[in-house]
């Protein structure tokens, strides 16, 4: 079979795809599951190898590696194995009476759209780059991953592992940094997938438009999590800590920060200092499940937000090893810095508002978030934040889980990103709903 040139340049590349795809044998079903059942191969058979991986690249453990990449990714697989044949099945739509009368029908098929472009992120390297793809190959396209540079090692890793187990002709891996992505960007695909932060996302689209080419922006933003008056605050705190500091912080739809009263907040601070004492021990340095922050430039900018508020507990940072503490941050002012941008670290600053009224409007005067979360009692104010706030999801009562429900679509809106996938929504978005109408000659 052949394989991929380390000299082929970006056209050669996508030319040569673009070559195996109109052989039309992506299209075949089995072609399909049978790249995704080695997909699933090389996350079994190299599980470890890419957990190792993690850990140098984030310090991640290899139960969180586990966890939230190598094992979500083989849910994924496996839901889409279970239920693709459903999915793919062409849907009848009701036609006119006129054409009804003279016997014609309608119904829609699922195209694949050609040759697709996967660009992932450094934070979680492994599911955020082959999720993607598994939608892209279960659809019956050709794929170009792009894996993150700032995450080397998963890069290198991928990069070595795939073409051992996926279609050479149909799948390539391309490493690289900023100039290896721009001479991508200048060619012609037939969707773009990214996910990442929205300044490199309009370098993206705007590359696109330059073709026509659909895009998919997995973006992030500030999600907020409001916290009602009268909750159980143990439970809160611990939910909260485990969402807010898995992966050190780094996690796109992390808690950015926490809305409440006044009151709720002063109670909820010392809560959650106990939550993280309980997670990661007194010395979350030490705690074999703690991660560190991916480069230099991250962790200098992360140490820029510490003075925003009164350290509640953390705050603790060491340079050399990437290491910053998990830090609650109280009398927080939403002028602050660590409110003026994504945190994107183990910081979690609490502001405080007069009400239910005060926190909708709080999150409706700044830009639409990935996520928001909303800890209550109340079907009311669960009710209000849903009809009168915009998000790319909602989690009640627990956050980042509805990650992992499969046919749920996962993707943001206005400035968190545009298009969705996971499950079936990942088939509709690497694909084309072609209309067909069919009506008899005699």
């Amino acid at each position: 079979m052949p394989t991929q040139s380390p000299v082929e340049s970006p056209a050669d590349l996508v030319a040569r795809l673009r070559a195996t795809f109109r052989t039309g044998r992506t299209k075949d079903l089995d072609w399909r599951t049978g790249q995704l059942t080695r997909l699933r191969a090389l996350l079994t058979e190299h599980g470890d190898e890419l957990a190792e991986a993690l850990h140098a690249d984030l310090g991640k453990s290899r139960t969180e590696s586990y966890r939230t990449e190598i094992d979500f990714t083989i849910r994924e697989i496996d839901h889409t194995l279970e239920h693709l044949a459903d999915w793919l099945r062409p849907e009848p739509a009701p036609v006119p009476a006129q054409l009804a009368a003279a016997g014609a029908t309608a119904h829609t098929v699922l195209d694949p759209l050609g040759v697709v472009l996967v660009i992932a992120p450094w934070n979680y390297p492994a599911q955020l780059l082959l999720a993607p793809v598994v939608g892209a190959l279960a659809s019956g396209n050709c794929v170009v991953a792009k894996p993150s540079e700032l995450a080397a090692a998963t890069s290198a890793a991928v990069a070595r592992l795939l073409p051992r187990y996926l279609d050479t002709d149909a799948v390539a891996v391309v490493e690289g940094a900023v100039p290896e992505t721009t001479a991508l960007l200048e060619q012609r695909f037939d969707h773009i997938f990214y996910t990442g932060n929205g300044t490199v996302g309009r370098i993206v689209m705007a590359a696109a438009a330059r073709h026509l080419t659909p895009v998919t922006l997995e973006l992030g933003g500030k999600s907020p999590a409001f916290v009602d008056r009268d909750t159980d605050l143990k439970t809160v705190a611990a939910r909260l800590a485990s969402g807010k500091f898995l992966n050190a912080g780094q996690t796109c739809v992390a808690p950015d920060y926490v809305l409440t009263d006044p009151e709720t907040g002063a109670a909820l601070a010392d809560a959650l200092a106990g939550a993280v004492e309980s997670l990661f021990g007194s010395d979350p340095a030490t705690h074999a499940e703690y991660g560190r922050i991916v480069n230099a430039r991250h962790f200098d900018r992360l140490v820029g937000l510490l003075d925003s508020g009164r350290t509640v507990t953390g705050g603790v940072h060491d340079r050399e090893t990437r290491y910053i503490a998990p830090t609650v941050l109280a009398d927080v002012s939403p002028d602050s810095p660590v409110m003026g941008e994504e945190i994107f670290g183990p910081i979690l600053p609490i502001v405080t508002v007069d009400g239910l009224d005060a926190a909708i409007d709080f999150v409706n005067d700044r830009d639409k978030p990935l996520a928001l979360y909303a800890f209550t009692g109340s079907d009311a104010v669960r009710d209000r934040l849903l009809a009168e706030t915009s998000s790319g999801g909602v989690g009640l009562g627990l956050p980042l889980a509805h990650l992992t429900v499969s046919d749920l679509p996962f993707g943001g809106v206005g400035e968190s990103g545009m298009g969705s996938y996971h499950g079936p929504y990942s088939i509709e978005t690497f694909s084309h709903r072609k209309a067909v109408l069919d009506t008899p000659l005699g």
